[in-house]
């Protein structure tokens, strides 16, 4: 089945969301507070360990029933049947979107091109156990017969962004192993990473579905040969290990075809966490809390499958972002975590959702009148705070903000864990509330001011509030429910792209640049400038000294 193909600004649905908001758009969340002491209990979705509170957003009742009447009207149920299906929904690739496969149960039968591809996922999952166990556990070694201390992932985009994130975010789960992360061709970065690790006891994970992309191959090349400094080529086999499809390119490389991890093409780069492109993960925390990321992300997936729009959080939060973006005209959304872990988040983000619906053309191949897509940015709590907030909260902009927090302190500190859960809960109070001029009259005279100094000063203290925000509270920041935020934000990207008829899985935007950078190292190479465009003809003389 092909995906609909309807302009939402089209439907009937539509049109009211747009008389509604004319009515609604000055309504204060203040206002609506003080009619509705019930917000909270009406505007929450409680499931497993979350919870969701998005009562102090700019909606109503009719609000979130007009919205869900657009999902329902644009077909967004049997959307998720052929999304979940194998249905080929990346129609410009021609391709399914299956990375919820990856997470599936064992049981479970998922047919691409009439073959159940679960049965082929639980074999790499096996080989990734099996390998994990051997370098963890010291048995596999490395070309001197000692074990590996080290592991270096080589990978860029989703092949980077996912681990790093992960291992990053599961700190606390990590075993003995150092696990760095090479990714920008930037050659600094490289040659940084090399100064903090040995030959002898480094093993190298190269991730590119191809073999082909630029960046990941010099990085790979660069580490080869420093690596053959000390090394024989035979020894390559030893330490390098990759996930790919190319297996010519990669024994070309000198990687044993029994160390290659293998990927498909249902499985977009940045939703490939899951595959084989988690080797790194696993190896940081071990095979068990990889599948426990694994089990989390399947236990949302059932959930966003299963559960009425109404109680869906990837659909509330998805309907919430359209809300924003389309009626209110606000661009960017601020992902802001309560947890230093999670600071890798944002930008894992970034490419997830900028990547998928940063698109102009619809799905019926028309260039679109309304806005797609949101630019997202975020920071950890409470640094945030003391970066950006003075925008948020008095600024000239509107930001709705994600607040994502954690009821259990990993290390049982609950001294500084609720000094940090104090800050979330207030600035969620104080984005919303705001503070009026009364208040800052009666604080100035407490301190004892004149009344020409709190004439001046009161414009400058004053908060209008109305900002809003969407608080996750989570038990505990796990393997598992890490995999269920994820899934989360991974499904609010899939319906957020059906309401906006636009494919959100291909990213062909990211081509064109690629392809001239060819061209222009070709003439940096060989130093000699065609006639470019007068700014790229000047810069690249510059940089050659012409």
């Amino acid at each position: 089945m092909a995906l609909q193909t309807i302009n939402p600004t089209t439907t009937a649905s539509w049109a009211k969301l747009r008389e509604h908001f004319e009515l609604i758009q000055n309504t204060t969340m203040q206002e609506m507070f003080q009619q509705d002491p019930d917000r909270a209990e009406k505007f929450g979705i409680k499931w497993n360990d979350f919870l969701l509170d998005y009562s102090k957003n700019r909606i109503s009742t009719k609000t979130m029933s007009l919205l869900l009447d657009l999902a329902s009207e644009l077909d967004l149920k049997n959307a998720i049947k052929d999304y979940f299906a194998g249905e080929p929904i990346n129609k410009t690739e021609n391709r399914a979107v299956l990375h919820t496969a990856l997470r599936a149960q064992k049981t479970d039968v998922i047919n691409v091109d009439g073959t159940n591809i679960v049965p082929a996922v639980y074999e790499v999952k096996d080989k990734i156990k099996a390998f994990s166990h051997q370098v963890i556990s010291g048995n596999q070694k490395g070309y001197t017969h000692k074990a590996f201390t080290d592991v270096v992932n080589i990978g860029i985009g989703g092949s980077d962004l996912g681990p790093a994130m992960a291992v990053e975010a599961l700190g606390y789960y990590r075993n003995h192993l150092n696990i760095h992360f090479v990714s920008n061709i930037d050659g600094d970065h490289v040659h940084e990473i090399i100064k903090k690790i040995h030959p002898e006891t480094t093993l190298f994970v190269l991730v590119s579905k191809t073999f082909t992309t630029q960046e990941t191959l010099t990085n790979a090349q660069t580490i080869k040969k420093w690596f053959l400094q000390t090394a024989k080529q035979e020894d390559v086999a030893k330490h390098f290990v990759a996930v790919s499809t190319n297996i010519p390119k990669t024994t070309e490389f000198g990687i044993h075809p029994d160390n290659v991890f293998p990927m498909w093409d249902w499985v977009g780069g940045r939703f490939s966490l899951w595959s084989a492109v988690g080797l790194s993960v696993s190896l940081a925390v071990g095979y068990k809390n990889f599948e426990d990321l694994l089990r989390g992300a399947n236990e949302m997936d059932t959930h966003f499958k299963t559960t009425d729009l109404d109680q869906n959080m990837p659909v509330i939060l998805a309907l919430l972002s359209i809300w924003y973006n389309n009626f209110f005209g606000a661009q960017t959304e601020a992902i802001i975590p309560y947890t230093q872990y999670l600071q890798k988040l944002a930008p894992y983000l970034q490419q997830g959702i900028m990547e998928s619906n940063g698109k102009s053309v619809g799905r019926d191949c028309k260039t679109v009148n309304y806005q797609t897509g949101t630019i997202i940015w975020g920071e950890p709590g409470t640094n945030a705070q003391h970066a950006f907030f003075q925008l948020l909260h008095q600024g000239t902009k509107l930001i709705p903000s994600d607040f994502i927090g954690f009821k259990t302190p990993l290390y049982g500190n609950t001294e500084h864990h609720d000094k940090l859960m104090a800050n979330f809960f207030a600035q969620t109070q104080a984005l919303m509330q705001g503070k009026a001029a009364e208040q800052v009259q009666a604080e100035c005279q407490q301190q004892g001011m004149t009344a020409e100094e709190i004439k001046f000063i009161t414009a400058f203290k004053t908060f209008q509030g109305n900002k809003p925000t969407n608080a996750l509270l989570i038990e505990k920041l796990t393997p598992k429910t890490l995999g269920a935020l994820l899934a989360l934000y991974e499904h609010k990207i899939f319906v957020q792209g059906i309401i906006w008829n636009i494919f959100s899985f291909d990213q062909w935007g990211v081509e064109l640049g690629k392809q001239l950078a060819n061209t222009i190292l070709e003439e940096i190479t060989t130093q000699k400038v065609s006639a470019q465009d007068s700014s790229t003809t000047a810069l690249l003389k510059y940089y050659l000294n012409k």
